[in-house]
């Protein structure tokens, strides 16, 4: 049986043959573009998928991608029809969490301000409004979400989040579906999207959302892009109904030079850098799905590729 192994953007050849050679000494290990024969190929592990180059797998059991979000492919015509699986931790990544409560910490305690006074050599306290007072709003609660929320709950923050599906979380006020997006926005100070991108979710931090929410509330968008309406967000900055936004994403990416985000004095750009898993961190969870295929169970983390995510 042969893993082929396409741009899943860290590691060396030898750092991935060396760990899944301790666990499945058996399993040939080959990188695109030197596949070989296709035919050998079971399973397929990639970052950056171009299903166009791809050439047919006829004996391909299933697939695993590290990427967080599938929306830009997972409706490529030329994709593989075999299960798919993500490759996230399921207690989540420490390098994500970090991310999200450092943004939130900067909003919350008034960095950027802070920062356009020391520009201004102006030595002045900003009033600071207690964690218990300050709402914190997840949109999405997956994997990657729910242990930043759990530390910020822990730091006295009341936390609440907005799902598509039920979920319950304790110590977390939940709600979902379309007809309680209004009243979650209307009580959150800083909102932190963290969810996939689908046809229902394209531009849900929009004009009317973002007027839902308190005036002086601030964005984290670590989703992706195309959850944030551009022009809307630089609306509601300018008017000064958002405080502050903090995009991890944009769209597209890279963020064209003519972007007036780029300018705004009250929104911090990253280049989409919350997190970079390691080797050791992706080859265990590849290496047990093979093992629970080979064994005939169910996959860990599948994708619903109807659904998006």
């Amino acid at each position: 049986m042969t893993l082929l192994i396409v741009d899943i953007m860290t590691g060396t050849e030898s750092d991935w043959k060396n760990v899944i050679a301790k666990e499945l000494p058996d399993l040939e290990v080959r990188f695109w573009p030197d596949i070989k024969d296709p035919k050998d190929i079971k399973y397929l592990a990639f970052g950056r998928p171009n299903f166009d180059e791809l050439p047919d797998l006829p004996n391909l059991g299933f697939m695993m991608t590290r990427q967080a979000g599938v929306d830009s492919w997972i409706n490529h015509p030329k994709i593989p029809k075999v299960p798919l699986t993500k490759l996230e931790p399921e207690t989540g990544d420490p390098m994500m969490t970090e991310y999200v409560v450092l943004h939130v910490l900067n909003l919350h305690r008034n960095l950027l301000q802070y920062k356009k006074q020391q520009n201004n050599k102006i030595w002045e306290p900003i009033s600071q409004v207690r964690p218990e007072d300050r709402k914190i709003g997840f949109l999405g609660l997956g994997q990657l979400a729910l242990p930043p929320a759990k530390i910020l709950v822990e730091l006295g923050f009341p936390v609440s989040a907005w799902t598509r599906r039920p979920k319950k979380q304790p110590g977390i006020e939940t709600s979902f579906g379309p007809e309680n997006l209004e009243g979650f926005m209307k009580k959150t100070n800083i909102l932190v999207c963290f969810l996939p991108l689908t046809k229902e979710t394209v531009n849900i931090i929009n004009h009317k959302t973002l007027a839902l929410m308190p005036r002086g509330s601030m964005i984290f968008n670590v989703g992706r892009g195309e959850h944030v309406a551009e022009a809307d967000l630089l609306e509601a900055l300018d008017s000064g109904h958002i405080a502050a936004a903090t995009l991890d994403t944009t769209y597209p990416e890279p963020l064209p030079a003519d972007s007036k985000l780029w300018t705004h004095p009250n929104v911090t750009i990253m280049p989409h850098v919350a997190r970079r898993p390691p080797v050791k961190q992706l080859a265990p969870q590849i290496i047990e799905n093979i093992q629970r295929f080979e064994a005939g169970k169910g996959l860990s983390q599948p994708v619903d590729t109807e659904a998006g995510y």
